[in-house]
């Protein structure tokens, strides 16, 4: 034991092999039930204190964070820092990813920035803590040792975590002291996320399969040294129905303690608990929370379902809601403890399976689509546009005006009455003459519109920052590769009625050009070939169409920073969204769905793509 003064800060480990702190408010929510030890009953709801994490569940005797809605299951841990450290004062730093949104820094990393901060250093050098990267606090800005991008930093003062005194523990466990277990029991939480935890957690405490389980269903069952989870069905068992319920008859399940193999039972049944009901074997088992992996829960839920169906009540299924909204599966949650409160019996259903890739499909039934010619497109390195300069191209878009508005110009700030305020490199105009743009008839200094200009990627083309107006063909930076697009004859959910268009898109790894984030290094290409589905109807066609204007002028995709690994470097998608699973809809980009060609057409419109623009372009 120890005797100290820290912060507490809890911290998850994601899946790059780093712990990710939580904030302090989640801390201390997560701190309190800790400390109310058994009597809280050992889970904590994170969505009570932030609706952001309204799936997540932390289960303290596993140490475990559970996503509700996916099953998947990340290591937590109870972490201790000085009090006179960052997060002791309650500061938090954060650098701007490329959402524009902010990401606070490991704990480590703000511990140590905040500890440079404080001496007044003008920068601290991350590479003695594993990151190559140098914060410049006279800038507040993030450079990469190795390509010298930056980034934008931030220090905001927040919660502090919560403190604790006295006598620490070397190792994180639960409870938190002995004697919690003595304290006067708190009254339960009655959010519907903290009944439906401790449902089922009673459940499984108790040895049964359930708390709505009618009375000659109980009767019936086996005593066992520990919870029995239903085997895999066998030869002579029946099939199972539309919505996922095993239907026929149910035999009890004798004890089978002495040949059972590990995967029958619960992983985790400890021999000899008094809290266990004696088995016919004369031992005794107990199950904690912590064997609730997402396999055993869906087989629990499936057991009491059998039983509920074999005992002649009737019941009524609550399907995992399709959808990648963590909302979906909580509704369906809801409902289930919305029904029991009224005496009716639910039969939960196991959840649908991704299906992102169609049936086999041969050389022979893969055929072209009419109306659209070639089978495949590719497309190369930019080439560079010569002989016009950045003046003589906005000049086409742009009116002067001779007695400017006193209103400010969005792109520098400065009134139109003064000068630009740019400060970067001299454009050749004068840095006082402002223009109206022709369509939108938005006003600015012309030298803050050739500094933009210059800036972007210089391809002829002029986007107005206010209202996002197109002047001109818009390009991208995609790098070279290949569009491939053919008729399957299989049809998309909530497509019935017409075959389908996939499109498969392959770009391998190469060099970045001068139009890229860091010319001259390297860039990956994960996940290729990607495969993308689309209806063979009407509407599908005229988004096939705008798709190869997209993939000509280099819009599908861009080189950055993965969303989702967070791997710099690497191509990514473009604003244009894609459906890329075939027979489902779990992750949010399958079908049904209804708006989707709608709002694609929207993001195309947005990008310059039209037919108009389309056919001007073929003229």
């Amino acid at each position: 034991m120890l005797l100290a003064s820290a912060v507490v800060v809890w911290e998850w480990l994601n899946e790059h092999g780093r712990w990710r702190p939580y904030s302090p408010a989640v801390s201390h929510h997560i701190e309190a039930v800790v400390r109310a030890g058994p009597r809280a009953g050992g889970s904590v709801v994170l969505g009570q204190v932030d609706g952001r994490l309204a799936p997540y569940i932390i289960d303290l005797q596993s140490m475990n964070q559970f996503r509700q809605d996916t099953g998947t299951l990340r290591p937590v841990r109870r972490n201790y820092y000085d009090p006179s450290s960052a997060p002791g004062k309650g500061v938090v730093w954060e650098w701007e990813n490329d959402n524009g949104s902010w990401t606070p820094y490991d704990m480590e990393v703000s511990i140590t920035i905040q500890h440079a901060y404080e001496k007044q250093h003008p920068w601290i050098d991350l590479t003695s803590i594993g990151f190559s990267y140098v914060i410049d606090f006279n800038t507040m800005g993030q450079i990469n040792r190795q390509t010298q991008r930056q980034r934008r930093v931030r220090r905001r003062l927040d919660l502090i975590y919560p403190m604790v005194t006295g006598t620490l523990p070397k190792a994180q466990s639960w409870p938190a002291s002995p004697g919690s277990a003595a304290s006067p029991p708190a009254p339960p939480c009655s959010c519907p996320q903290c009944i439906l935890v401790m449902s089922v957690k009673a459940a499984v405490v108790n040895g049964s399969t359930g708390p709505l389980q009618p009375p000659a269903a109980r009767k019936n069952m086996a005593l066992s040294g520990a919870l029995k989870l239903p085997p895999p069905p066998g030869p002579g068992a029946k099939p199972l129905d539309g919505t996922g319920t095993m239907r026929g008859p149910v035999k009890t399940i004798p004890s089978q303690a002495g040949r059972r193999p590990a995967s029958s039972t619960l992983a985790g049944a400890t021999a000899g608990s008094p809290a266990s009901p004696p088995g016919a074997n004369g031992k005794t088992g107990r199950v904690a929370l912590a064997t609730l992996n997402r396999t055993n829960l869906q087989r629990l839920a499936i057991a009491q379902s059998r039983v509920l169906i074999a005992s002649g009540v009737p019941t009524v299924p609550v399907k995992n809601l399709n959808g990648s909204s963590p909302v979906n599966p909580a509704l369906a949650g809801i409902t289930g403890i919305l029904m029991s409160a009224a005496g009716l019996p639910v039969c939960l259903t196991r959840p649908p399976k991704l299906v992102l890739h169609p049936p086999p499909v041969s050389k022979s039934e893969i055929k072209s689509i009419p109306g659209v010619s070639n089978t495949s497109r590719k497309t190369t390195k930019k080439q560079a546009k010569k002989g016009k300069t950045p003046e003589e191209v906005l000049k086409k878009y742009l009116q002067k005006v001779r007695h400017p508005p006193d209103e400010d110009c969005t792109i520098c700030m400065e009134r139109l009455t003064a000068p630009s305020g740019y400060k970067g490199p001299q454009p050749t105009v004068k840095p006082d003459l402002v223009g109206k743009l022709s369509r939108c008839g938005h006003i600015y200094h012309i030298y803050c519109l050739v500094a933009m200009y210059n800036n972007g990627n210089k391809d002829g083309s002029l986007q107005c920052p206010t209202c996002k107006t197109i002047y001109g063909v818009k390009t991208g930076t995609q790098p070279p590769g290949k569009m491939e697009y053919h008729l399957i004859p299989h049809s998309l959910p909530g497509h019935p009625d017409c075959k389908t268009i996939r499109i498969i898109y392959s770009i391998p790894p190469g060099i970045q050009g001068p139009e890229h984030p860091n010319p001259g290094k390297s860039f990956s290409a994960r996940g290729f070939p990607r495969h993308c589905y689309l209806p063979d109807s009407e509407k599908g066609r005229k988004v096939l169409k705008l798709l190869l204007v997209a993939w000509d002028r280099r819009l599908i995709f861009a080189i950055g920073t993965s969303s989702t690994t967070g791997e710099s470097d690497t191509v990514i998608w473009n604003e244009v969204h894609h459906k890329t699973e075939f027979g489902s809809n779990l992750t949010g980009h399958g079908y049904p769905d209804a708006n989707y060609l709608d709002n694609v057409l929207s993001e195309l419109a947005a990008q310059g793509i039209s037919e108009d623009s389309a056919a001007q372009e073929k003229d």
